[in-house]
């Protein structure tokens, strides 16, 4: 549930002081059954923009309440009149389990990027397109690594429908039993119907290689709802 809504603020410029939404997430993948909560911020200045949310999952196994969080913080910063930017981020998180007698706690390895991105869109922004092409520090796994992301909007039915997603590429050692994997893939395009300026519902489809300590490519789908105050 990530990235989904720095572009999409983008069609409602002259509106950015409502840019801020919440969002609720019922999952449907198959072992999952939780709810994911996104809160995100979009909010440009004269010389960039600031973007973060916050991803929390609730009541995963016999964990009662928050059992992941999990943030990004990310700053677009350029000092000139183009579609290029400089970018830089930083990712990290924690969990807890319980599966008796193994109870637990883990931390999801804190991630710093620099780069820069490159945005394209239409006269009316009812089509955004973002490339991010960034280095990467994975602390405790790969020093010299590298992600790759692409970000879209697309307004349809005079703004009552956004089509929005991104897709992340990066390079991190994961293992699986005896195997070890060197790339991960994650995709997350979101369909929303826009009730008014608001309120909104819809969903989105995770697609993932390698990610969230799943092997191989996983097919995850959500139902959730928005408040974009």
């Amino acid at each position: 549930m990530k990235r989904l809504f720095l572009l999409s603020t983008l069609l409602l410029f002259s509106t950015i002081l409502l840019a801020q939404n919440v969002q609720m997430h019922y999952d449907l993948g198959k072992g999952r059954s939780y709810l994911t909560s996104t809160v995100e911020m979009f909010r440009p200045d004269k010389h960039g923009s600031t973007f973060f949310f916050i991803d929390m999952d609730y009541n995963v196994g016999d964990v009662e309440g928050v059992s992941l969080a999990y943030w990004e913080l990310a700053r677009g910063l350029k000092f000139w009149d183009s579609p290029f930017e400089l970018h830089l981020e930083y990712n990290g998180g924690f969990g807890q389990f319980k599966n008796t007698p193994f109870n637990g706690a883990y931390t999801i390895n804190d991630a710093w990027l620099f780069g820069g991105n490159y945005t394209w869109n239409t006269a009316d922004f009812s089509k955004i397109f973002t490339l991010q092409a960034m280095y990467k520090n994975i602390r405790g796994k790969n020093a010299n690594s590298f992600q790759l992301t692409g970000v879209w909007t697309v307004m349809m039915l005079d703004g009552k429908v956004a089509f929005t997603g991104f897709a992340d590429f990066w390079k991190e050692d994961m293992v699986f039993g005896n195997k070890t994997t060197d790339f991960v893939f994650l995709a997350e395009p979101q369909l929303w119907y826009n009730f008014n300026k608001n309120f909104a519902a819809g969903g989105e489809v995770e697609l993932s290689s390698n990610f969230g300590g799943m092997e191989g490519f996983n097919v995850m789908p959500t139902l959730g709802l928005k408040y974009t105050f």
